[in-house]
């Protein structure tokens, strides 16, 4: 990697490492529903979330940033010379945020892309720890499918990087436990995913579980009809429906498990 893209890295680092630490604090301090063991809840489970995120971040710095950084040097020719500086960049925000919104959606529908995305799902408790509590399988076909979509688009790096950093930082906050006033939330909802949407899309029945896809802005749903009408509530319960949470080896190798026919 250049010089320009190892500053770009550590910027995004440190300006992600910030927000996880303010909402961090900030869903303890306001939150939006009482953890069951203190400030802090269940120890294992934020141990669990802690450890994905550390074989995640190993895992981004040895495979994903360097086959993202492949796929936006491959030049295709494709791209339009006025989609440079700030408009190209909105632009690939946008188009990113658009496909991403149907990846979510395939890994929803998609038995093998379920299998690893159910480890996500499998957490009984949303906070900001949620939010990088991915099994490095699905890291790993997200990557592979991002590079596609790169080389597909000819989207640049920088393009690449503000949108990670862009992604991070969303879900950290639609993830957390901190609780907002009713007025913002509301207003912030016709925008973006808050809290409330993503509480919903994490409640433990099926129609709720399969709605409420969007990761950065909140109109891909009410666009294509996957936007769930129910209400976000204090004893909503969290989870996979019909299953409950598993200590972390476990989840790590449940996307691999037999699973009963029917």
């Amino acid at each position: 990697m250049d010089t320009s893209t190892d500053q770009l890295l550590a910027f995004k680092g440190v300006a992600v490492g910030l927000w996880f630490a303010l909402l961090f604090v900030g869903e303890r301090l306001a939150p939006a529903a009482a953890t069951a063991r203190g400030w802090f809840g269940d120890w294992r489970r934020l141990a669990g979330n802690a450890g994905f995120w550390v074989i995640n971040a190993l895992l981004s710095l040895a495979v994903v940033v360097p086959v993202s950084a492949w796929a936006a040097h491959v030049d295709r020719g494709i791209r339009p010379a006025w989609l440079g500086d700030w408009p190209g960049l909105l632009f690939d925000l946008l188009l990113l945020d658009f496909l991403i919104y149907w990846w979510h959606r395939a890994n929803h529908n998609v038995t093998l892309l379920w299998r690893f995305h159910e480890v996500h799902h499998l957490d009984q408790f949303l906070d900001t720890t949620s939010a990088v509590r991915f099994h490095f399988g699905e890291i790993l076909l997200s990557a592979g499918a991002r590079a596609v979509v790169i080389v597909l688009f000819a989207i640049p790096r920088s393009s690449v990087l503000a949108f990670e950093a862009l992604v991070l930082a969303a879900t950290l906050f639609h993830h957390s436990n901190m609780k907002l006033p009713a007025g913002v939330e509301r207003a912030l909802s016709w925008i973006v995913v808050t809290p409330s949407i993503r509480w919903v899309h994490h409640h433990a029945i099926w129609r709720d579980t399969n709605s409420n896809y969007s990761t950065v802005l909140s109109l891909w749903d009410r666009l294509f009809g996957s936007r769930s009408a129910t209400q976000r509530a204090r004893d909503m319960a969290i989870g996979t429906p019909g299953r409950t949470d598993l200590a972390w080896p476990r989840l790590v190798v449940s996307p691999f498990e037999p699973r009963p026919q029917g």
